[in-house]
This record gives C-alpha cells, sequence and structure tokens, in this order.
C-alpha cells in the first residue's frame, strides 16, 4: 500500500528518516551531490515512479510503448511543518501525462490548462491564423501575399501579448511572504525577459507550496526519469542541479533570508 497522502501532500519519510544527521543549512540548488535526507526522499519518490498506476506516461522505458518518448525532471524537498513533522513534497517539471495535477504532487504556480482560459483562447487564435496563411500561400496571388504579410504580423503580435499575459500570472513567494512576479524577477537579467517554460520546474513549485503552507525546507534534490530523446546530457536516474537559466533568478528570490551550503567552483 502507497504512504503517499493526497492531502496535505507531505509524505513522511518514516523512521529511517531518523538515522540521517539534519543538514546544518538548506542544500544548495545548484550542488551535483543531494543531503542524505534528499537521496531518501528521491529513493522514496522513485519507487512510487515504478509501482504507481494513476496515470501513464511515455517515459521510454517500457517495451512496446508508442508515441513520442518524454523523459521528465522530477524533484523532491524535504521539510519539516510548524507542528514539527518531517516529510518530503514531490514535483515534476511541466506538465506530466498531459496535466499538471496528479495524486502525490504539488501543483503548479500557474495552471494554464484550465477550461475557458486566455491561454487557450488566445492559442485557438493563433491555431486560426496559422490555417489561414497556409491557406493563402497555396494561393500565391499579391492579394494573398500582402493578406499574408498583415497575418503574420498579426500572429506576432498576438504570441507577445499572450506571452506576456501568462508571465503575469506567475508570483513566487520566499520564506518571509514576500511575493515577487516573474517579471519583476527577470528585469535585471539579459533582455528582461523571462525565458519561456520559467517558472514551471519542480524547485520553484516545491518551494511555493513549502512557503504557502508553513513549511520550513531542509533538503532538496532533481533527478531525470526516463530516456532523453534531444541530449545525452539527461541520463536516467541521474541527479542534476537546478537550471541557471530559468531557476537561478527565481531561486535568488525565493531562498532569500535563508542560509545555504557553499556552491562548488
Amino acid at each position: 500500500m502507497s504512504t503517499f497522502l493526497t492531502e496535505p501532500l507531505l509524505i513522511p519519510l518514516g523512521e529511517v528518516a531518523a538515522a540521517c544527521a539534519l543538514p546544518e543549512k538548506f542544500s544548495n540548488p545548484f550542488r551535483h551531490t543531494p543531503h542524505a535526507l534528499a537521496l531518501l526522499a528521491a529513493e522514496r519518490l522513485q519507487q512510487h515512479l515504478k509501482q504507481q498506476q494513476d496515470w501513464e506516461h511515455n517515459f521510454g522505458l517500457e517495451p512496446g510503448q508508442e508515441g513520442a518518448i518524454i523523459g521528465k525532471m522530477f524533484g523532491v524537498l524535504v521539510v519539516r511543518t510548524a507542528q514539527g513533522e518531517m516529510g518530503y513534497l514531490a514535483a515534476f517539471s511541466g506538465k506530466l501525462a498531459g496535466g499538471f495535477h496528479h495524486p502525490a504532487f504539488v501543483p503548479p504556480i500557474f495552471d494554464s490548462l484550465t477550461e475557458g482560459s486566455f491561454l487557450n483562447s488566445g492559442m485557438r487564435e493563433l491555431t486560426r491564423i496559422n490555417q489561414e496563411i497556409s491557406m493563402l500561400q497555396e494561393q500565391a496571388t499579391i492579394e494573398s501575399k500582402t493578406r499574408v504579410d498583415a497575418l503574420q504580423k498579426l500572429r506576432k503580435e498576438n504570441s507577445v501579448a499572450l506571452q506576456a499575459m501568462l508571465f503575469d500570472q506567475y508570483h513566487f513567494l520566499n520564506q518571509a511572504g514576500e511575493a515577487k512576479s516573474l517579471r519583476d524577477i527577470f528585469r535585471q537579467r539579459a533582455n528582461g525577459n523571462p525565458p519561456a517554460g520559467a517558472g514551471e520546474c519542480a524547485a520553484p513549485k516545491l518551494l511555493q507550496y513549502a512557503f504557502q503552507n508553513d513549511m520550513k525546507p531542509l533538503a532538496m534534490a532533481e533527478f531525470w526519469w526516463g530516456l532523453s530523446p534531444k541530449s545525452a546530457y539527461w541520463k536516467h536516474g541521474h541527479f542534476y542541479p537546478a537550471c541557471r537559466e530559468k531557476c537561478e533568478p527565481i531561486l535568488e528570490h525565493m531562498l532569500q533570508g535563508i542560509a545555504l551550503d557553499e556552491e562548488p567552483e
């Protein structure tokens, strides 16, 4: 029988965790070697991924699976509650099995898949524009080319506006309860715009849920699960630091005031 709880989403570590010394500082999210408690939590989550039957996702690990192989980054965060209970939270990056919500995993910062959401409406409009462009390009007339040029400009404007609206939905907490928007976080970075997918990684999801529920973060680890058709860098079952492009600015805000392990050179 699974030890996973659906509400609240705190998974007990049990008596085994008592043998592990608590970390003096929070594990630096950019370290390659997780703390023993985070490794224990990751082992429990990996066992759950092998046994669960609540959803199906093609990690490329089972013979005979059809369709696109999509490996996934998972994360665990060992926490202590205000009542002194210790356990861990689990999260995945992006979507899993086509959705954001699954038993035993913390929710997304923002659910863009809600029926009737501005994102769904905006994507349908972009699809319509693309279909009209394709139809006009087949006509290959002077009038159709003029219309295509106008539609391509409209498509770009709509896409930029839609991305901006999506960014505005993401607000991140730190342990002091201070919220900061995604665009404010990235304002001083590079071109000032967040990269696509920022805020959807496992680490921000875990910390957000912990802070929302008055939990103290103790240790964190992220691992890759499944095959990777795009890059040889990602290896099944291996641990990785948080990504710097998307997560570093966000985590700098979320971990403000929390003592971290020394970051390796």
